[in-house]
């Protein structure tokens, strides 16, 4: 992959040439020495350099690959772990990936899986030998080069004499489907042995295109890890003998490498198919411990010819590979994160963070529903996308006004409608994206310049009737406006200027509800002509928020003083105002079996409010529409964050990335879970999947069982930009698919069947 044009030139005297692969904790890099050999070279991100505990971690990986030399795996050349910027550079390995191989051609052939395994075993010996213990050994971290495999990123593993670990408590670190049962219960037990189930693991996939413990969520595959015998179906009788003991749930019944060695040497060498380059591998004599390695002049090692298929670029595998299943889209698996090829690969390990509730020892948790049964198919044509609200369009104006660097944005908002995703934030002109390809087909125009104000906020309100509803806010003084712009073209079809002083605009039930000049009434407009439809008064010095509850639009309205709040119900044509009350502390949240819910905060000792984006709530409210009868029901304990109502739950999501479910009707919590999710996005639940969504700042995606609570799946961030500290997220669903915006400005659509498949630009 091509340089970046904010990537360095040179990194500690190396020249950088091009990208290997990039993930959350840093970049790979094909760079050349000045003696002109070329090296593969990890540079840490930024973010991860300020971390005294990553610094230590890095520094433990450059010592543990330096213990380690052999034939079969990438030696550390140079490294610099106190630089600005930590880096490592290694041996370049020109060749794809295992996990890359397996995913282009399949299952490996017999000779090819023989060739393999002798290699591997070597490889696992010179690192034993070392005092070292790899603890990642998956098919993303066996690079396939013509002389032999080469094992690469020892980012996770442990020098055996030191014993401090540096995992927190309740996480793990590892790739679940080739992770050892120790790894999972108690990593201070792990030793060399663990590195032998690994590998039973690997050539398991290797031979079958799946894993042995394969299941819809890492959670589940770390249970049958534990608990299950692995799927073996469709490895041959001999080989999966050997492969059962490598998988033995207790390390003292797996073998060791010399008799690993033995009997892979034994197997029969089978017949390479397909044209490839040579491979020569040393099938011999292999010692635990230190014995020193036979010369290649010993009778004791022969020299073994295989053929091992070729590929000819060198690019990141995706985490998903496999044949679809009979009269199906392919299952979902849980695999190897993607490594690239010819290079040591980034600390992209899987970090399991076991949230509460869960525990390997306990009970086993139900089986969740398949990929094929859970996920729908996306729209046709579609594709994953990543794009910014920034790029050229198609029509309208086409250039994005310059980037806002200072200041309090919100980054982009965005509406998905009939395919299409609208999008608007502060200075940033409503656009139209196709969301199959998120390609930018129109950007619409402001409405004439405020004086003193050229970074308006727009704000898209919805979009009925062909006509996406735009409210246009100055930063500083200044009248609001209501922009109306055609869907197809971006045209703008009217626009009206707004006094929002004591009302904000709303677009609910196919109508626009605007406030007029005065402030003392709202007037519903038809969205695509702005005629008006009805009008009603505004309770007298009350600001008031309008919020939709089933088929009923109701105006949440306080006092400019204290008082409780005054609940009146928009659009009863010819009848009287219906108004209800209800205490200050209390907020509208949504319907639930025909009553108004509302949430009551927290209060102090003095009876004041406590605010803030976690502040917490105690009980739930509900009000009976006609009577204004009010029935509360205290939470089990207090909860804070981003809420939302659907399906009879009440979703919390606080900014450290616990989400906790809560019924609707007793007040008492479902599950709670927590996630790597910083500052998420309200809960979407999507009854279709029967999942909940939530989005971080940085673009990390991550879906949950609505019903148990399951983590089902997260992704890598996915920002564009670095500014995304502030700033507000969302996940919108589109026909099976998910839209997600972040605060910096980027947008991307992922399948949830699917969600480590690689964006393109939009």
């Amino acid at each position: 992959m091509p340089l970046h044009s904010d990537d360095p030139k040179s990194v500690g005297g190396y020249r950088l040439l091009d990208r290997l692969g990039a993930g959350g904790m840093g970049v790979v890099y094909r760079a050349r020495a000045r003696s002109g050999r070329d090296v593969a070279i990890k540079v840490v991100h930024a973010q991860y350099a300020a971390d005294a505990v990553f610094r230590t971690r890095f520094r433990q990986e450059i010592a543990a690959v330096r213990k380690v030399s052999g034939a079969f795996t990438a030696p550390v050349l140079d490294a610099d772990p106190e630089a600005a910027r930590p880096w490592m550079a290694t041996q370049y390995v020109p060749g794809p990936s295992l996990a890359r191989r397996i995913r282009d051609r399949g299952a490996l052939p017999d000779a090819e899986l023989r060739g393999l395994a002798l290699g591997l075993v070597e490889a696992l010996r010179d690192i034993h030998r070392a005092g070292v213990v790899h603890r990642d050994l998956k098919p993303a971290n066996v690079l396939l080069a013509e002389d032999g495999p080469r094992v690469i990123d020892f980012g996770i593993s442990r020098a055996a004499e030191n014993h401090q670990t540096l995992t927190e408590t309740g996480q793990m670190i590892g790739t679940p489907p080739f992770m050892s049962p120790e790894q999972l219960v108690d990593a201070r037990t792990v030793g060399p042995a663990s590195d032998v189930f690994s590998l039973g693991a690997l050539l398991v996939y290797a031979v079958t295109e799946r894993g042995p413990f394969d299941a819809d969520s890492p959670y589940l595959t770390a249970y049958r890890v534990v608990h299950d015998e692995p799927v073996l179906d469709g490895v041959e009788p001999r080989l999966r003998a050997l492969l059962e003991r490598c998988l033995a749930k207790d390390a003292a019944d797996r073998p060791g490498l010399v008799e690993l060695a033995g009997e892979f040497a034994a197997l029969p060498p089978g017949s390479a198919d397909g044209a490839g380059a040579t491979l020569t591998l040393r099938a011999g004599r292999l010692a635990d411990g230190g014995a020193p390695r036979p010369s290649a002049a010993d009778p004791a090692r022969a020299t073994r010819v295989v053929t091992l298929a070729d590929s000819a670029q060198a690019e990141p595998a995706p985490l998903s590979a496999g044949a679809p299943p009979e009269g199906g889209r392919p299952r979902r698996r849980v695999r190897a994160l993607p490594a690239a090829a010819g290079a040591v690969v980034l600390g992209l390990t899987a970090y399991l963070t076991l949230g509460p509730g869960w525990a390997l020892g306990g009970d086993r948790p139900g089986a969740t529903p398949s990929a094929q049964s859970r996920w729908a198919a996306p729209p046709a044509g579609w594709r994953p996308w990543q794009t910014t609200v920034y790029e050229t369009a198609g029509r309208g104006v086409r250039t994005a006004p310059q980037r806002q660097t200072g200041g309090t944005r919100g980054g982009p908002q965005c509406h998905v409608h009939e395919r299409a995703v609208f999008c608007a934030g502060d200075g940033i002109l409503p656009v139209r994206l196709d969301g199959r390809t998120g390609k930018t087909i129109w950007r619409a125009g402001s409405a004439a310049s405020v004086a003193g104000d050229d970074f308006p906020r727009f704000k898209i309100l919805g979009v009925r009737d062909d006509t996406v509803v735009v409210q246009q806010e100055p930063q500083g003084e200044g009248p609001n406006r209501i922009l109306a712009f055609d869907t197809g073209t971006g045209d703008r079809l009217w626009q009206r200027a707004v006094n929002a002083e004591w009302i904000d605009p709303v677009l609910f039930g196919g109508l626009v509800v605007l406030p007029e000049a005065d402030g003392t009434s709202v007037t519903a407009r038809a969205p695509r002509s702005g005629a008006a439809r009805w009008t009603q008064r505004l309770p007298a010095r009350h600001y008031c928020g309008a919020t939709g509850v089933g088929e009923r639009l109701y105006l949440e309205c306080s006092p400019e003083s204290a008082g409780p709040t005054l609940l009146v119900e928009a659009g009863r044509a010819g009848g009287p105002d219906r108004r209800l009350t209800v205490p200050a502390k209390a907020g509208l949240l949504g319907a639930l079996d025909g009553r108004l819910l509302f949430l009551d905060l927290s209060e102090d000792e003095d009876g004041n409010l406590l605010v803030g984006q976690d502040a917490p709530y105690v009980a739930i409210r509900t009000v009976d529409p006609r009577t204004g009868a009010q029935r509360t029901t205290k939470l089990a304990e207090e909860y804070g964050g981003q809420v939302s109502l659907t399906d009879g739950t009440v979703w919390f999501a606080t900014s450290n990335g616990q989400v906790t479910a809560v019924s609707a009707r007793t007040g008492r919590p479902l599950w709670q879970t927590s996630t790597s999710l910083e500052r998420p996005s309200e809960a979407t639940y999507d009854p279709r999947t029967r999942a909940v969504y939530l989005a971080s700042a940085t673009g990390r995606v991550g879906a949950l069982d609505a019903k148990k609570g399951t983590l089902l799946w997260e992704t890598l961030p996915r920002a564009g930009r670095d500014d995304t500290d502030w700033g507000a997220t969302e996940v919108r669903t589109l026909d099976g698919a998910l839209v997600a915006t972040t605060p910096g400005g980027s947008v991307f659509s992922l399948d949830p069947a699917h969600p480590e498949r690689t964006p393109r630009s939009g």
